[in-house]
């Protein structure tokens, strides 16, 4: 791959490698702030799902949203439960609090239905394993939401690392922060450690992790990390999270999250031969904005954003209609949740953990 030719139709759908009819019906199980913003538009803006159930515990507050985008059953979570509507849908996008991920995600599969979840999986590897184990005795597609393995900027970044552009990948740098409580208020769920799972590693953290380990194919097989809490609302769960990850490879990442710091991220690739720089990768709108140098070259690349969202929810209805595997399934949610908790296992100790 030569660096003249790294852009070249850059939003291109690499994994669409058929046309199919048909969609995909989704009960939105959860249906907060994030449901109601991003996914659910997501989803109607789409091609291949549609939305036909809403689960929430309000639905006299829901319908008002269901209107808004043509969603004909509304049901609480104890008629979700229960069975009610199964005919109606034939997979559920989980976006509860993390501690319910697992409760829904394995009565839609014991239903029969596919499910698109939230990360993390759930609360703890074990808990995600068991999630896994379910959905495949059943039978059924799983996947982890992990929306940036959909988004343009970070397919063409792996496919320039694949393909030799930057030489061996020596290093990797991830940093993704976000002021919590400017949006949310101190009771947040995302603050009650039984309901998260954990602060700024579970909630942003994720993100340089699994992204990484997407773009160089392979998983960490060493960890050492430290965590810091201010007290007051953080006071139960990590406030900053810093975690360097060793890979078979030879390459390490260098990645900090923050749940209480002025909103930036970004990632930079630095290899043998080259670098790659992707602009605020996991803010939840990509900007496009690269830089990739190969020997003594050096490409920009400057693009309107893609709807990560409205990919991520395409892909997983493209999986579900082809039979095909999609590649964040539930082993990869649940590769990350065992590396979490590698990352804070570290912490407490003080010292390096082996994945090997």
């Amino acid at each position: 791959m030569s660096l003249e030719n790294a852009f070249v139709n850059f939003t291109r759908r690499d994994w669409e490698h058929e046309s199919v009819d048909g969609t995909v019906r989704l009960a939105v199980v959860g249906v907060g702030g994030f449901a109601r913003q991003r996914a659910l538009p997501g989803i109607a803006n789409g091609q291949y799902c549609e939305t036909t159930v809403l689960v929430t515990n309000s639905p006299d507050r829901t319908n008002a949203v269901a209107e808004e985008f043509g969603v004909p059953h509304v049901v609480d979570y104890d008629s979700f439960l229960a069975g009610e509507h199964t005919d109606a849908y034939d997979a559920v996008y989980v976006a509860t609090p993390n501690a319910f991920h697992g409760r829904y995600a394995v009565a839609a599969a014991e239903y029969g239905k596919h499910v698109i979840c939230e990360k993390p999986l759930e609360t703890t590897a074990e808990r995600s394993r068991a999630v896994v184990d379910v959905c495949e005795g059943a039978g059924v597609t799983l996947m982890t939401a992990y929306r940036l393995q959909t988004e343009p900027s970070v397919r063409r970044t792996r496919e320039l690392v694949r393909r030799g552009v930057l030489g061996e990948v020596v290093q990797v740098h991830g940093n993704f922060s976000n002021p919590l409580l400017d949006h949310a208020s101190a009771s947040t769920w995302r603050l009650d450690a039984e309901l998260a799972g954990g602060g700024a590693m579970v909630d942003l953290g994720v993100y340089p992790l699994n992204t990484t380990r997407f773009i160089l194919g392979c998983d960490p097989e060493g960890v050492y990390a430290t965590t810091h809490s201010s007290g007051g609302p953080f006071a139960d769960v990590d406030e900053h999270v810093a975690f360097q990850l060793e890979f078979p490879t030879g390459a390490t990442a260098s990645c900090t999250a923050s749940l209480d710091a002025h909103a930036a991220s970004r990632l930079e690739l630095v290899g043998t031969d080259g670098r790659v720089s992707i602009a605020s990768p996991f803010g939840g709108v990509v900007p496009h904005e690269m830089v990739v140098e190969s020997g003594d070259m050096r490409m920009e690349y400057t693009g309107p954003p893609v709807d990560e969202v409205l990919e991520e929810f395409d892909y997983f209805g493209y999986c579900v209609l082809t039979g095909t595997e999609p590649e964040p399934d539930g082993i990869d949610g649940l590769t990350d949740l065992c590396v979490t908790e590698a990352i804070y296992e570290s912490a407490k100790t003080d010292r390096r953990i082996d994945l090997a």
